[in-house]
């Protein structure tokens, strides 16, 4: 049996960490008034301190170092391919004229 997951918004997580901040009630009461997991709420707060503004970016988007990491990989990948044409070119091209 799959259980479905709940996925949240990021202004929907920034609004729960307010609340818990800046609200009478624990952090235990907010999440039952919510509807949240156990420690879903500590987790979020988590994330927020460690990332700052790239927390909560959702499935797909990348960070500003990821997105950069891959680019240079994928250029990378292609001077390499660029690289091996040129040497079977060059081995060819030398074959021939000996």
């Amino acid at each position: 049996m799959s259980k479905n997951r709940r996925a949240y918004t990021r202004d929907f997580k920034q609004e729960a960490i307010r609340l818990s901040e800046t609200g009478t009630k624990t952090s235990t009461e907010l999440e039952a008034d919510l509807g949240l997991p156990t420690g879903l709420l500590g987790k979020w707060k988590r994330q927020l301190a460690e990332a700052g503004q790239e927390a909560f970016r959702g499935q797909g988007r990348l960070t500003a170092t990821e997105a950069e990491m891959r680019q240079l990989r994928r250029e990378n990948a292609v001077l390499r391919q660029e690289r091996e044409i040129l040497k079977k070119a060059l081995a060819i091209f030398t074959r021939n004229q000996a």
